[in-house]
């Protein structure tokens, strides 16, 4: 698979991901109205967290930033990989992406480790 390909494919699941944490996004809104709602009603913390239902807000936030590390990072990867293969240098793509040469270098490796 070339590293175009592979970016290309790492955009997808990331686009993949962007949609499965809006609709953990919405989980997230709804219970956090649903405890705005007890809480007004005088339900005290313990009864609130104690009744309620998983995933728990924690747990979907958590799986949300998961997510966007796992995606993003392969994101990052390929596309340092894309832009590698069609010639731009590690200097280059480091004043480009905001980091040093090195982390570019680091990126490289892992993105052809990934692709074996």
């Amino acid at each position: 698979m070339s590293s175009e390909d592979a970016f290309l494919r790492a955009l997808t699941d990331l686009e993949a991901a962007l949609e499965d944490n809006q609709a953990r996004a919405k989980a997230m809104k709804r219970r956090i109205a649903q405890i705005r709602r007890q809480r007004r009603k005088g339900d005290t913390w313990s009864i609130i967290v104690s009744a309620e239902a998983p995933p728990l807000i924690v747990q979907l936030v958590t799986e949300s930033s998961r997510a966007l590390d796992e995606h993003g990072g392969r994101v990052r990867r390929t596309e340092v990989l894309a832009l590698h293969d069609e010639g731009m240098t590690m200097e280059q793509i480091a004043a480009k992406f905001g980091v040093t040469r090195q982390r570019v270098s680091s990126l490289l490796r892992e993105a052809r480790a990934d692709l074996r």
